[in-house]
């Protein structure tokens, strides 16, 4: 009785784990996340380049031209046409002008440098970061949301990177980023990025640009970023 007594609770120990345990195990999975970014190039690499086609004649120096031209800028007789010197146009030769000054490269030397900031915190109103309202109290229902910037103000190129968010949900979620592009000096990447399953009170959201110290930078101390966000 006792062996069938066993197999008996078997039974209905495996029936209640098929029927609660996907549920209960669904309920600690990880955080969804809504991601967008939109690359930043530097100024200076971001001139409007504008060809020009400039035609350069070429003069006539024999003295029967110069008697021709003397004559064609003369005052005319009346009733007199005046007809031009005649001259041959030369190859026409394409030249660019940035606006705003003088084309320059950059000399790249020395270490890049990834610095992080938090721009803004608010909430999603459906699963678009394009929904972004900015605030700093999120309402219930709604997916908290970041909005932060990474750039490199250093005087070399960055190499492949990611970033690490921490973020303030049930339970506490480490978002890690896929490689991101390097970046040369100047240019940066704006990410707006959503969570659910945000906890209520206040809380922090904490930011991390190369958190393995894989890229040899000329300052580690700006990697990290953190900002506050009430979650209701």
């Amino acid at each position: 009785m006792g062996f069938i007594t066993l197999i008996v609770l078997g039974i209905g120990l495996a029936i209640y784990s098929a029927r609660f345990v996907p549920t209960a195990v669904s309920r600690i999975g990880s955080a969804a996340v809504e991601l967008s970014q939109l690359f930043v190039p530097a100024s200076k690499n971001n001139l409007t380049v504008v060809p020009q086609q400039i035609p350069f004649g070429t003069a006539t120096t024999t003295a029967t031209s110069t008697t021709a031209t003397a004559t064609a800028t003369s005052t005319p007789l009346p009733g007199t046409a005046v007809v031009p010197a005649a001259t041959t146009p030369g190859p026409k030769t394409t030249s660019t002008y940035p606006a705003g000054g003088t084309a320059s490269t950059a000399t790249l030397y020395g270490q890049p440098d990834l610095a992080v900031s938090i721009t803004d915190v608010g909430y999603l109103t459906n699963n678009s970061t394009d929904s972004f309202v900015s605030g700093v109290i999120v309402p219930s229902g709604d997916n908290a949301a970041v909005k932060f910037s990474v750039t490199n103000i250093g005087t070399n190129i960055s190499g492949s990177w990611i970033f690490n968010a921490n973020l303030p949900t049930n339970t506490s979620f480490i978002f890690t980023s896929n490689p991101q592009q390097s970046l040369r000096p100047g240019e940066r990447i704006d990410f707006t990025l959503g969570f659910d399953r945000a906890q209520s009170g206040i809380r922090q959201i904490t930011i991390t640009a190369d958190p393995n110290n894989q890229v040899s930078e000329s300052n580690e101390t700006n990697n990290t970023a953190v900002s506050n966000i009430t979650i209701q």
